[in-house]
């Protein structure tokens, strides 16, 4: 009789355990999706539908180990011996509740906790207890150690809506869990156990005798120095929440929209250049007044990778528009698009960064360019048309490339281009007259660091980003003339010359400045302006952005790297050293005259005479007379094609003639109209 009860009630008992149905291990595994950098520090964390933060953890890795070890002696000791259920735990908890009348330390394991975390009950009854020891028990069959800790230590409640550890350590103590005081290992020990009466941002007294009481009974057990213990017991509690990070806002947005499922995303970003890069922004904008909002992205030459993106000054700021990631925006770009003209004109090989340029009024159809201070500064070097920013010239050589051939290439080289509707590549997208994204133009520029190729963006990790195949933008000549042209642009009053290759532009009606630059390990580029597109008076790249430009690059911790190596094919010469049709760019645009003048002719010396010197008397003796007629005013003087200045009004200047030998002597007016001869000096 007494064995049937005893087989029926098995069979009661079995009956029971198959009715609870399969753990809910799907459901305790879910957590909030967290955005991680290159090296797994959280940038941003997003809190579950239902509001609650449930950050993921390993034990192993995430936890200071002095926690875990408290923990453990506090909850659990034989926690690595036991199947889920501590028969020892639970005789101590029932001898000690018999003696003195009251619950000194619980029977439940830590797997037993987690199952009652996995189905939370209400209800404290030996029903409840039954249950959570049999799901316990279940646990540790499909479950290792290492993963029953893990996911406890994801789930223990510590009070409002923050579960786990990780999430308690950051909202209470600012920090990962990965380094804790005593005193912060013993409070967390001690939350959840009554996480609501506990909470210290509403109850700071009875989180601090919880946390003490830990303290006390590690003492007593002998895992704890008692002074030690007293020490920590000196250490405040914290009486208010802190905020879950949020760096890189724009960049987790984007991604939880890219990666909708996965639980935890890593970026290319690094936290920590990310973190200063947002702070310069945030001190800029203020600086530059309201409404001024600043952009900067920053991106590893070599790989692609984006290294920080700060897409506002302030993700909550509304009169900026903080929540508009403004690397994405499309904006015009000002005279930023300058250097791939060059850089196509010098890879067509009908100009040299020493090669001369005319910088005066000139005509194409309709359309007459004119720098941005009005004025024209006359016969320059390529170099230094590039380097000031000169529009002529720009305009000059973008007619001889072609407008559709610059678009094209930039389109190849991953650059998306947005042209006026129903329109087509035009000489005015030198200056500015098409729109671009900050990311696209940074891509583009660090293809010059790169000589000659781009790679595609990336900032999510993934593991076919690896086939990402380079793209062409110009060949590596003309590539590194370009960088090294601009690494001889004037810097701002905060930089140093000759560091960083950079470029600043500025759109019209001051809506947009900016400033892209690069050394040999990454580059940087940084908008600044209004989201709305309103104009900005006074808001110009070279001392807007320029100055953001370089700071940034100061703030990345690291000296700046050096550019490439001239490549093999490279003509180091100066103008007077190079091949004569590389000597001088003439534009094939129409020449704009102001009525009838003549050209300009060199009356004396002859073509072809021969000129004895005589240095004996110095150099004011040997000066060599020179006199025009006809032409436009200005008139530039060029001895074998190095310019001596400018004829004065009556049309002669004394000019220091070169050594023994052949002379080529060449004059240009306004007009961009010349003369020359050939004298021989002896």
């Amino acid at each position: 009789m007494a064995f049937a009860i005893a087989a029926v009630a098995a069979l009661a008992f079995a009956a029971w355990v198959v009715s609870l149905g399969p753990l809910p291990l799907a459901q305790a595994r879910q957590v909030s999706t967290t955005v991680v950098d290159r090296n797994g520090k959280l940038l941003r964390a997003y809190a579950m539908a239902d509001g609650r933060w449930r950050l993921p953890v390993d034990a192993k890795t995430g936890v200071d180990p002095v926690y875990l070890k408290l923990l453990l002696a506090y909850e659990d000791r034989r926690f690595r011996s036991h199947a889920g259920v501590d028969p020892l735990a639970l005789g101590r908890a029932a001898f000690q509740l018999l003696t003195r009348g009251h619950i000194v330390s619980g029977g439940s394991t830590i797997t037993m906790q987690l199952a009652r975390l996995m189905e939370p009950r209400r209800e404290r009854s030996v029903y409840a207890k039954l249950r959570q020891m049999v799901r316990a028990i279940e646990i540790e069959r499909q479950l290792t150690k290492d993963q029953i800790l893990d996911l406890y230590l994801a789930l223990a409640p510590f009070g409002g809506n923050l579960e786990g550890v990780r999430a308690a350590s950051i909202a209470y103590f600012g920090k990962e869990p990965k380094r804790l005081s005593l005193a912060e290992a013993a409070l967390l020990v001690a939350l959840p156990q009554s996480p609501e009466t506990r909470r210290i941002d509403r109850y700071p007294d009875a989180g601090r005798a919880a946390r003490d009481h830990v303290l006390d009974r590690m003492v007593e057990d002998g895992r704890l120095q008692a002074e030690d213990a007293a020490l920590a017991k000196q250490t405040p509690v914290p009486r208010l929440r802190k905020p879950m990070p949020i760096l890189a806002p724009h960049s987790a947005d984007q991604a939880i929209a890219t990666e909708k499922d996965a639980p935890v995303i890593e970026l290319t970003l690094d936290s920590g250049l990310q973190k200063v890069l947002e702070t310069l922004a945030h001190d800029r904008a203020l600086a530059l007044g309201p409404n001024i909002s600043v952009a900067i992205i920053a991106v590893d030459n070599e790989s692609g990778d984006v290294l920080a993106r700060v897409g506002s000054p302030d993700y909550f700021d509304d009169r900026r528009a903080g929540q508009v990631d403004m690397t994405r925006a499309v904006r015009s770009p000002g005279s930023t698009l300058k250097p791939f003209i060059y850089g196509l004109a010098f890879e067509d090989g009908f100009v040299h960064p020493e090669s001369l340029i005319d910088d005066r009024p000139i005509r194409f159809g309709s359309y007459a360019p004119e720098n941005f201070d009005m004025t024209f500064q006359g016969t320059v070097s390529v170099r230094r048309a590039l380097q000031q920013s000169l529009n002529v010239p720009a305009v000059a050589l973008l007619d001889r490339v072609g407008a559709s051939r610059l678009s094209s290439r930039l389109r190849q080289a991953g650059a998306n281009l947005v042209l006026p509707k129903d329109e087509v590549p035009g000489l005015a997208m030198g200056l500015g007259g098409v729109g671009i994204t900050l990311q696209d133009l940074v891509q583009i520029y660090s293809g010059l660091a790169r000589l000659g190729t781009t790679r595609p963006l990336r900032e999510i990790v993934r593991a076919s980003d690896n086939l990402r195949d380079p793209m062409r933008l110009m060949d590596k000549v003309a590539a590194w003339q370009v960088g090294n042209v601009l690494l001889g642009s004037p810097p701002p009053e905060n930089g140093v010359r000759n560091r960083i290759a950079f470029k600043t532009g500025t759109s019209y009606g001051y809506r947009d400045a900016w400033s892209v630059g690069f050394d040999g390990r990454i580059t940087i580029g940084v908008w600044v302006g209004r989201p709305d597109g309103a104009p900005a008076p006074g808001i110009v790249g070279r001392t807007a952005a320029a100055p953001i430009l370089f700071d940034a690059f100061a703030r990345t911790g690291k000296l700046p790297m050096p550019l490439p190596k001239p490549p093999r094919g490279v003509l180091l010469a100066s103008n007077a050293k190079l091949p004569l049709p590389l000597r001088r760019f003439r534009p094939v645009g129409e020449l704009v005259r102001t009525g009838g003048e003549q050209a300009p002719h060199i009356q004396f010396p002859l073509n072809g005479s021969r000129i004895d010197v005589d240095r004996s008397g110095g150099a004011q003796s040997a000066a060599m007379p020179v006199k025009v007629a006809g032409g436009v005013l200005p008139i530039t003087m060029l001895v074998n094609g190095v310019s001596m200045g400018e004829i004065d009004g009556r049309r002669q200047r004394l000019v220091d003639p070169p050594g023994p030998g052949f002379a080529r002597l060449t004059v240009i007016d306004a007009t961009g109209a010349t003369d020359t001869i050939v004298v021989r000096i002896q």
